[in-house]
């Protein structure tokens, strides 16, 4: 099967063809940088750097945008409560949203375009709407006329009398449901110039206007998360196929990530940032955890599952890291037809990991059997299937990790002790197996017992 990804606008499971032959154009509604980022904002980031990791696994060439919307009602506000230049309190979360990518392993977008920096092609823009009869100017704003675009509302469902933008009434607005292109100055606010007066784009505009800048008048997927739907995409839609483009052939959304049945949010406090998450876990075991989920489902955040999902990495970072101590470098081998097949069903990232597993439970077989050459071959499948997921464990490092070639060495050392372990529980020797285990917990190693033998990690600091 070929790869079928589930469209929103047709509420269907859809065959993937680009529309240029052997290329995959993505654009991903990024941050808007008024705090910290948190999980929520990484489970986005990771689905589409995994959809963009099989998509060139395949053979594709990809060119991926994610914006960065840095002006914004919200970081106007938040900059003005800690009296700090607009511009400043943006630059600042902008630079910890770019840590966050590179420490959970996201892939740096194909260029990252700012809000500011594409105010002109804004400009053209509405001028195209305003020509066409569906934008006009009143009071120094500009607004879309929704009525004036007959498929308004076919991506969200939406009934256009129960339409609702969340935008308060102004002066010379001719139907509340019209929503703002251009935002007329305010005192102390910053504002470019345009025929219509100085001011501020509109969020909506902003990203139409970088994704066509980007990716041409059509391009293949535009994704986002599932509260983007309305009314940011829909509108996105809108002008785009009201200025006469094609648009976005796909749209896809990721679910949210929710906290005691909320979606997290920072207006609600129930955020975890990823500093605090990675001081807990390293930052392969929280990707895992965020990308093991369908993209489409939503995630309720729960240390009980946080700390299964680390237990599940180990495993795999554990046979990976066995199989090349005892037989030398693994390079990665073929991904296998499950693993194929459950990706190329809408990125069907949790029957993926299951083929990884089974894959791994039948290499461990394998080490015990004393049969290096299925050992090696199951463990150059397990690396090709990681890389897709961003997950494989030879080419993670960080801080809180040692290198391959270390760990593999130390493993190897660690690896006799467990044997001696073993064989004094064998022969009911508990006092030398609980002995063995307590020097390596004093030297910062833990041991678990689990179906596929014992696997050891680093002690938490």
């Amino acid at each position: 099967m070929s790869l079928h990804l589930f469209d929103t606008a047709s509420r269907s499971v859809r065959e993937f063809h680009p529309v240029r032959h052997a290329t995959a154009s993505i654009y991903v509604c990024g941050p808007t940088p008024q705090g910290p980022p948190h999980i929520g904002h990484m489970r986005g980031a990771l689905n589409y750097d995994v959809l963009r990791r099989w998509l060139t696994h395949q053979g594709h060439a990809v060119t991926l945008v994610r914006n960065v919307t840095d002006v914004d009602d919200k970081i106007l506000t938040k900059a003005a409560q800690h009296d700090t230049p607009w511009w400043e309190w943006s630059a600042r979360y902008e630079r910890e949203f770019d840590d966050a990518y590179t420490t959970l392993g996201v892939l740096p977008a194909s260029i990252a375009p700012r809000a500011t920096g594409h105010v002109t092609q804004m400009a053209e823009m509405i001028q195209q709407l305003i020509d066409g009869g569906h934008a006009y100017a009143a009071a120094g704003d500009v607004y879309f006329a929704v009525r004036s675009f007959a498929e308004y509302g076919a991506l969200s469902g939406q009934k256009l009398d129960e339409v609702q933008q969340g935008e308060t009434a102004a002066e010379g607005k001719r139907d509340p449901r019209d929503f703002t292109l251009w935002k007329g100055a305010r005192p102390g606010e910053p504002s470019w110039p345009t025929p219509w007066g100085p001011g501020r784009p509109g969020w909506h505009l902003e990203c139409s206007a970088m994704a066509l800048t980007y990716l041409g008048g059509e391009f293949d997927i535009h994704g986002g998360g599932l509260d983007l739907v309305f009314p940011h995409h829909e509108n996105e839609l809108a002008q785009s196929r009201a200025a006469g483009h094609g648009f976005a052939r796909f749209w896809m959304h990721n679910g949210i990530v929710g906290m005691a049945g909320e979606k997290m949010s920072k207006s609600l406090g129930n955020v975890v940032s990823i500093p605090e998450m990675v001081r807990q876990v390293r930052p392969q075991e929280l990707r895992y955890y965020l990308v093991a989920p369908h993209y489409r489902s939503t995630i309720e955040y729960s240390l009980p599952a946080l700390e299964e999902s680390v237990r599940a990495y180990q495993r795999v970072e554990s046979f990976v890291q066995k199989v090349a101590a005892r037989t030398g470098s693994v390079e990665p081998g073929s991904v296998g037809p499950e693993f194929t097949a459950a990706m190329d069903d809408d990125l069907g990232t949790p029957a993926a990991l299951a083929a990884v597993h089974t894959t791994v439970r039948a290499g461990f077989t394998a080490l015990d059997a004393g049969d290096d050459a299925a050992a090696r071959e199951a463990a150059a499948t397990v690396r090709a299937q990681l890389a897709v997921l961003g997950l494989d464990p030879l080419t993670w490092t960080s801080s809180s990790t040692v290198d391959s070639s270390v760990a593999a060495a130390l493993d190897a050392l660690v690896g006799e002790l467990l044997e001696e372990r073993q064989k004094a529980r064998k022969a009911r020797d508990f006092t030398a197996a609980d002995a063995i285990r307590d020097r390596l917990l004093a030297a910062g190693i833990t041991i678990e017992d689990t179906p596929d033998g014992p696997q050891w990690t680093f002690k938490d600091s």
